[in-house]
């Protein structure tokens, strides 16, 4: 009998506990009833302040910009965001060719992670072995997915000399790996061109503000050293800005139709022609998993317009374009605001470029390019391509 009243006693404080819960979702409910979206945000910043347990910690402006960022997230677009003033300037850092860290391009991907793109050629990343399609999963111990890549970004960069380490998952093993870098000062010199024998070497690591114009001095200079040919190489290469390619497409392609932008009406908002003056030398190029965005719409280009085969594998696939708008502030966003298509009318967004000729790499590589020719089977395809076209 006694037991069977602590039961009731229990059943009743249980029953007023719950009542107390939900009369308290009632309340907010009414209090905010239909209201508009802005009066929602109003309340929730003030219930927020009032009863956050670390409520002491809360910094005004975190919110705000917690806010913005909100609101773009809600596309659940991985390209579009809000951009704080401390990350529209690492954003300019970046267009421009100079900053400190260990050199890796990297990106939110779909499945909600933070993914490599690729590593600068001869960064401190690339030494450190990092490869297209590695997932970053922890930076210094602390977990890191694609919602927060600005931050995982920051963690990355630092001061030349000190260290990071990164819990990473390889992308071709499936492995976890832990791996120590030392940042440095990275100078993206966007164009590296060099001899291989009768042929001529131009890697593009990167589209900056400067890569149209180094490009074309680095194409000059080897033409008129009398090379047989061009191997360009895109491998690697994570995009940026989109006049580099324009410009690098204008030297190299005949008299045409270049890349095509189209808006969510499906209206064509720029078209980039090439006028009929190029340089006509032979040419392979080399693409791989690492060749995103700005590359692939110059491979796309050369592919449909026939003018050189493409070696390696099947690039990234990131064929949307993102604006960068900047407010009075200094903060601003990067929108994505188009879909690019090749010359023949095609979107490569999720698809990638297939390459003409699928050559992979030995699996205990070291490395790509000029330094590791003889060990890189893709760069010595291009070479054997050459020869033959040469021959001809």
């Amino acid at each position: 009998m006694k037991k069977n009243k602590i039961l009731k006693i229990l059943a009743v404080v249980l029953l007023i506990l719950t009542t107390a819960l939900i009369t308290r979702i009632l309340t907010v409910r009414t209090i905010l009833g239909d209201a508009s979206s802005y009066a929602k945000m109003n309340y929730l910043e003030d219930y927020v302040k009032e009863n956050f347990l670390y409520n002491k910690e809360i910094k005004q402006k975190d919110l705000e910009a917690g806010k913005l960022k909100g609101l773009v997230a809600g596309l659940g677009d991985p390209y579009s965001e809000y951009l704080t003033k401390e990350e529209l300037t690492s954003l300019n850092e970046q267009t421009s060719g100079k900053f400190q860290g260990i050199g890796v391009i990297i990106s939110p991907n779909e499945d909600g992670t933070v993914t490599v793109v690729s590593p600068v050629k001869g960064s401190p990343a690339e030494e450190a072995g990092l490869e297209s399609g590695d997932k970053i999963l922890k930076i210094d111990g602390k977990d890191f997915n694609a919602e927060k890549i600005n931050e995982a970004s920051k963690a990355i960069r630092g001061k030349a000399g000190t260290e990071v380490k990164l819990l990473v998952l390889k992308s071709k093993n499936n492995e976890t790996k832990e791996i120590s870098v030392k940042r440095a000062e990275v100078k993206l010199d966007s164009v590296i061109s060099d001899r291989i024998g009768d042929f001529g070497y131009i890697g593009v690591i990167m589209f900056d503000e400067e890569t149209g114009s180094d490009f074309k001095v680095a194409l000059d200079k080897l033409t008129n050293d009398g090379v047989k040919g061009i191997i360009l190489d895109l491998r690697g290469d994570p995009g940026g800005v989109i006049d580099g390619a324009v410009e690098i497409g204008d030297a190299i392609l005949p008299k045409g139709t270049f890349v095509t932008l189209k808006d969510n009406k499906d209206e064509i908002v720029t078209e980039y022609k090439l006028d009929e003056n190029y340089n006509d030398i032979n040419m392979v190029v080399l693409v791989n998993e690492g060749s995103a965005s700005a590359s692939e719409i110059l491979a796309g280009a050369i592919k449909d317009l026939k003018r050189a085969p493409l070696v390696g594998q099947k690039t990234f696939g990131k064929g949307i374009v993102q604006t960068v708008s900047k407010f009075p502030g200094g903060d601003g966003i990067k929108l994505t605001t188009a879909e690019y298509f090749t010359p023949s009318g095609k979107s490569i967004h999720k698809i990638g470029i297939e390459p003409d000729y699928k050559v992979d790499l030995p699996e205990d590589i070291k490395g790509i390019g000029i330094d590791y020719k003889d060990t890189d089977t893709q760069l010595q395809k291009a070479i054997e391509l050459l020869k033959e076209n040469s021959n001809k």
